[in-house]
């Protein structure tokens, strides 16, 4: 608390000659970052340089970063319905939140809310939805229901479970793991998360209480065939298992007390608060059929929230 300070001009001159030589490190080497690469892009087709594309679909894209959408909005400008988004505000977990309007991409008015799952229970959307609350919005003031969403299939409810101690959570996820496995669902079909890599050891342990083969995955994302996959929430976005397990939900792993004693005002405590909270139902939503969420006492305060419904969470 208390670390967020206006920087004074000789503070700023400071910062700026090291981004300059940074910059003149990277123009001298040949390189260019990735925000870099889109605003050069962004300002190709801004000069005129026709779009290749007539039309462009995005997935995934409330993670979009601004370079990205300043490019996107240059290759679509002049073209009637030229891009298409989709997305859910969510799953939002790699960017803080940004007016789009002001990046000239105005779809207030123009968004739809599609109210069948075709990927997820019944049971486990359900629950998980009581992460987010109702109703979920982005700077620009478009809104997204979550009321009324259906799925298209049923299955069993998750299981949500505290234990005393870390060893009995690791024992309770591994005979949880091998029950699936003698019901007929293959190691490749299961997956173990955590929220970031100082949790990874739990759920190794707790695969090899399973007796299973596992990998963890990196940024490639590869799920290898005949073992389970085990990764952080981060790496989760985009994949589906048949079963997951989301262990090591304790009270400061998620959210993050590194990331809570970091803000500087109650805008930036909300922001973390949200950010973690879409990243448990990430982790949550991989789960088509299968779920469980545990931790050791005490547990995070999400997850009384993921067993009682009462309107907008905390």
């Amino acid at each position: 608390m208390g670390r967020k300070t206006r920087l004074k001009e000789p503070q700023r001159l400071i910062l700026w000659s090291i981004f300059e030589q940074v910059r003149a490190t990277l123009k001298s080497q040949g390189l260019i970052t990735n925000s870099g690469l889109f605003n050069v892009l962004a300002s190709r087709y801004k000069s005129g340089i026709p779009s290749p594309f007539d039309f462009t679909v995005v997935d995934e894209a409330q993670d979009i970063s601004i370079a990205q959408l300043r490019f996107l909005a240059a290759l679509g400008a002049g073209r009637a319905n030229g891009l298409f988004f989709a997305g859910d505000l969510g799953q939002r977990i790699f960017q803080q939140p940004f007016s789009w309007k002001a990046m000239g991409v105005d779809v207030r008015g123009r968004s739809t809310t599609l109210k069948i799952n075709y990927r997820t229970s019944h049971q486990i959307r359900s629950q998980a939805d009581r992460l987010l609350g109702t109703e979920v919005a982005d700077v620009d003031g478009n809104t997204e229901e979550r009321k009324g969403t259906v799925s298209v299939f049923h299955g069993p409810a998750p299981g949500i479970q505290v234990l005393a101690t870390v060893e009995a959570e690791i024992k309770t996820v591994g005979q949880w793991i091998a029950s699936l496995t003698k019901t007929g669902i293959p190691p490749h079909e299961i997956a173990i998360f955590v929220r970031s890599e100082a949790e990874l050891d739990r759920a190794k342990a707790a695969a090899k209480a399973a007796a299973l083969s596992f990998d963890v995955l990196d940024e490639n994302v590869t799920t290898p065939i005949g073992r389970l996959s085990i990764s952080t929430m981060h790496l989760a976005k985009g994949l589906e298992f048949r079963a997951v397990a989301v262990m090591g939900c304790d009270d400061e792993v998620i959210p993050l007390q590194e990331r809570i004693e970091m803000v500087a005002d109650e805008a930036d405590l909300e922001d973390v608060y949200n950010t973690e909270r879409h990243l448990l139902y990430v982790a949550c939503t991989r789960a088509r059929d299968h779920l469980l969420v545990t931790s050791a006492s005490p547990p995070s305060e999400f997850l009384e929230d993921l067993n009682h419904s009462s309107g907008n969470p905390r």
